[in-house]
């Protein structure tokens, strides 16, 4: 199983967290959560993924260093 993968064409993260099957999915932001039949996330889908990881590297060291965000 490959757990992640970018696509650089559409800028998408994909985190891969089972092997189940999807039966749906819900988005939340920026990030689409696909759900099992038993309503367990199967697949994570980062759109504008180099954005949100940069922000989230950004978010992660000022909190690291104390300082507000």
């Amino acid at each position: 199983m490959e757990i992640i993968t970018y696509s650089e064409d559409v800028d998408i993260l994909l985190l891969k967290v089972s092997d189940d099957p999807v039966e749906y999915a819900t988005e939340v932001g920026q990030v689409i959560v696909h759900f099992s039949h038993d309503d367990e996330a199967v697949l994570l889908e980062i759109q504008d993924a180099k954005n949100f990881v940069a922000q989230s590297y950004n978010r992660m060291f000022k909190e690291v260093a104390g300082q507000p965000e």
